[in-house]
């Protein structure tokens, strides 16, 4: 009389401890395009220091896009990890701190000797401040629901985005005059970046998304996106530096949103006796 099959499990425990060491292959679609923005933020690098600075800005770029989507995706797919939350942050370290730093002292900052190359390292460490410091704040149970519509200080993707700014300008035809004085101003004004990133401002996180919207402003919202994606298509290094312009213009509204909404709930406590 044949025994049993030396391939098969012995029993239905090991048969499920098995099923478990499996790892859904919706969980690893979220990884897989963060890995993908790592490697767009390490070929801009390469493009930069290649002197194809255009398509280098174009890829971290790129990299900050498919960083607005993995998280979501993985929500939706409900293959949220700790290893991908930890691979996300590494990889916006990569891509919108080293990245830009470097893309920055290839194109601008080198002609402000060591200098630039200070610049360039305080904006990258400040970005891994930013983001470590956002980490520990998530596990913060006290904060209060209205906190997630705002970001402590300037995230870093945003930040990258700003960073850039010269290398916007100078893709339009301004003429920057790349000498000393003009790499030191740039300089200044990354440090500048880096200190927004790790700063106490509250900026707009965007997570209000979700919100019901009147149908009469439905039509126009969607037509306003459509503009703002052809003008991106069209005049890509114009639109990119209005963007810019935009967030450093809406940071003062953030503030001021921030602070009434803070007044409202401490006379919220002081009429209930909190």
């Amino acid at each position: 009389m044949a025994g049993p099959s030396p391939f098969a499990p012995f029993d239905g425990e090991d048969e499920g401890a098995s099923a478990r060491r499996r790892i859904p292959f919706r969980s690893i679609i979220p990884n897989l395009i963060t890995l993908l923005a790592i490697c767009a933020g390490m070929t801009g690098v390469r493009l930069a220091f290649e002197g194809r600075f255009e398509i280098a800005v174009a890829m971290v770029l790129g990299a900050a896009a498919l960083d607005g989507i993995d998280g979501r995706i993985a929500r939706l797919l409900k293959g949220q990890s700790r290893f991908g939350a930890e691979m996300d942050s590494l990889a916006d370290i990569v891509n919108f701190g080293i990245a830009p730093g470097l893309l920055l002292y290839a194109h601008t900052l080198k002609e402000a000797g060591s200098l630039g190359w200070i610049a360039a390292l305080l904006y990258a460490t400040a970005c891994a401040l930013r983001l470590a410091r956002f980490n520990t704040m998530l596990d913060d149970p006290h904060q209060p629901k209205w906190h997630t519509g705002y970001f402590v200080g300037v995230p870093a993707p945003a930040g990258a985005g700003l960073a850039m700014l010269p290398m916007y300008l100078s893709f339009m035809g301004v003429d920057l005059g790349y000498y000393p004085a003009t790499a030191t101003l740039s300089a200044l004004y990354i440090v500048f970046i880096g200190l927004l990133m790790v700063s106490r401002l509250p900026t707009f996180s965007g997570k209000s998304v979700g919100i019901r919207l009147r149908r009469d402003v439905v039509v126009p919202l969607i037509l306003l996106v459509v503009l703002y994606v052809a003008l991106l298509m069209s005049f890509l290094w114009q639109t990119l530096a209005a963007t810019a312009v935009a967030y450093f213009i809406s940071i003062v509204f953030s503030v001021r949103s921030y602070r009434e909404r803070a007044r409202r709930e401490r006379e919220h406590e002081h009429e209930h006796g909190y």
